[in-house]
């Protein structure tokens, strides 16, 4: 009887509210549904941080040798490096389009690309980028949210220095997050974002700011467990308990934890009890257990600012495949054949030997002596290397088509394919070659930075209060200077677009397409109708060396009077000089 009265009153205790009952179900629900997924990437993992086959599914095959070659994390670095290249291939990466002739005038314009350049800058937007590539490249699903920073240090005379103000960028990470896969499209879905955070930070939270007094609620629930705790046993909190927290065991360890789980809903819901729709809405449930927050999603675009990209898009499934799924097969073998080929070398090198006879016991190596009677003897089994060379062989093939397999030409590292070639040709392979890896980057540009950069602009719409400096370059006179951009300065309809990779990709080709038709017998026939100041305008854009005003119009003409004036100069000075060493005898 007292164990049914201590389950009833825990029970009662640690009951869940409605809204943290369906959220939780939700998670669990479709967290559920891609275990099998999961495990993959755990594999993937396996081998791309392996430092031998011991840590990998290999480790079930009998040979002596574990060795791994890394070719997949190899083909992991060549991609992610050659990705933040073409996001970022010059400074002047992202671009504003007004939709009016209002919103595109040249002072609104620079001083929304300014306010972005200085945040994306300032905010660590690129380090950010980098991890989400990885999730690109890792999990074939990147996601990105963001949010506004006002963050502040103490000065000496106590008064406090902005440090950090403005919109932020956060990776979301591909395990932390659920949705429906079936859904039309990632927009229309509503999403489920777990984050973990300790007892302190959210005390931290509730004490230091006035709009977040409702963790209190989770406070006092700590409170209660950890009075009701003592008193009761291990197996009471799990029979009054029917929920755990992922990762945290049963509910007992994951209060003595010392950390709190926070599950957050957005989207539309039909809330059972009362019959009413709820659209847009964000709900924040803490401990499976309680709602924290319940309010519409504060945002302008009228959807939650949670952006989606998969790299290689599936049939009626949200979720992406990518670029190294398919090749772990691949990689599996590699290692296969790489310790069986270290085996078989090793029993060349060291082979079993055949005693027979009577022979005494001896150690086989350099110059030892066996003992051995009349029909007794001692040989080697001889060892065939064709299997070798073929293994290698094979190897080297695996290796090259993981390359292709995976968007990321050899050509992509410098290596250059076999047979002579004219630089237009070298180039014109390496463009057609790098397409997949154009088309990949492109579509994360176009998919995930993009909306994520205007979603970082207009929460800085929504919560700029003051005027902000920003530090920028002034083209025209080469120099620092400040520039003073307020709210009304970053408001206008449009939209900021980011052209690193599409603008790389199109201006090379532009480029070897202009050196294609000049090199032909067609470029002569149109020289005469060619202007020359534009090839020198569009040369200096494709190459970007603008800093170095290399281009100028007739700059070449005037710099030739120039040395031509100074060389009649000097022809002059010494004339003279000749004729007064003349005059002087000398």
């Amino acid at each position: 009887m007292t164990t049914k009265k201590a389950v009833a009153e825990i029970a009662e205790a640690f009951s869940q509210e409605d809204s943290a009952a369906w959220v939780s179900h939700l998670w669990n629900t479709y967290h559920m549904q891609r275990t099998e997924k999961i495990e993959e990437w755990k594999e993937l993992r396996e081998y791309v941080f392996a430092t031998d086959t011991t840590t990998t599914s290999n480790q079930s095959l009998p040979w002596k040798n574990s060795t791994t070659l890394p070719k997949l994390c190899q083909i992991r670095d060549n991609l992610h490096s050659n990705y933040v290249s073409a996001l970022f291939p010059n400074d002047n990466w992202l671009t504003w389009k007004g939709y009016s002739k209002q919103d595109a005038v040249k002072k609104k314009a620079q001083a929304i690309e300014t306010y972005m350049l200085n945040k994306t800058r300032e905010g660590r937007v690129r380090t950010e980028l980098s991890k989400l590539l990885y999730d690109y490249i890792d999990f074939g699903n990147a996601f990105a949210t963001v949010s506004f920073e006002s963050s502040y240090k103490e000065a000496s005379d106590g008064s406090r220095v902005p440090d950090y103000i403005g919109p932020r960028l956060h990776r979301i990470s591909p395990l932390d997050i659920v949705f429906n896969p079936l859904a039309s499209s990632f927009r229309d879905t509503f999403k489920i974002v777990r984050t973990v955070k300790t007892v302190g930070e959210i005390k931290k939270m509730a004490d230091t700011d006035p709009e977040q007094t409702f963790w209190h609620k989770v406070l006092e629930r700590r409170e209660k467990f950890y009075k009701l705790g003592g008193g009761y046993s291990i197996e009471d909190f799990n029979k009054a308990t029917g929920y755990s927290v992922d990762g945290f065991g049963n509910l007992y360890e994951y209060y003595q934890s010392g950390y709190v789980e926070l599950l957050t809903f957005y989207g539309d819901f039909h809330d059972q009890t009362t019959g009413e729709l709820h659209t847009n809405k964000m709900v924040t449930i803490a401990d499976r257990a309680i709602e924290v927050q319940h309010e519409d999603i504060p945002s302008w675009l009228g959807h939650a600012p949670i952006y989606h990209v998969g790299w290689r898009l599936r049939h009626d499934n949200l979720w992406g495949m990518g670029p190294l799924d398919n090749l772990v097969g691949m990689q599996y073998r590699i290692d296969h054949l790489e310790n069986l080929k270290a085996d078989a070398m090793d029993l060349v090198v060291h082979p079993p030997l055949k005693i027979i006879g009577e022979v005494e016991e001896f150690n086989w190596g350099p110059n030892a002596r066996i003992h051995i009677d009349e029909s007794g003897d001692v040989q080697e089994l001889g060892q065939n290397l064709n299997g070798l060379i073929t293994a290698a062989s094979e190897i080297q093939q695996l290796e090259d088509r993981m390359e292709l397999y995976s968007g990321a030409p050899r050509e992509a590292m410098g290596v250059r394919t076999p047979g002579e070639k004219t630089a237009l040709e070298v180039q014109q392979l390496a463009t057609a070659a790098g397409r997949i890896f154009q088309e990949k980057i492109t579509h994360f540009e176009v998919e995930l930075l993009e909306p994520t950069l205007n979603a970082m602009l207009e929460t800085a719409r929504r919560n700029m209060e003051y005027s902000d400096m920003l530090r920028v370059m002034d083209d025209d006179l080469g120099v620092e200077k400040f520039m003073s951009v307020t709210k009304s300065d970053i408001t206008a309809n449009g939209v900021l677009r980011p052209v690193g990779a599409r603008h790389f990709s199109k201006q090379s080709q532009d480029l070897q397409n202009l050196i294609g038709v000049m090199s032909s017998p067609l470029g002569q026939m149109i020289a005469p109708h060619t202007s020359a100041k534009n090839i020198s305008k569009f040369v200096e854009d494709a190459i970007r060396l603008k800093g170095w005003e290399i281009f100028s119009p007739n700059v070449g003409v005037d710099e030739q009077a120039e040395l031509q004036s100074y060389m009649n100069q000097a022809q002059e000075d010494v004339e003279v000089q000749a004729a007064t060493q003349a005059e002087s005898g000398v």
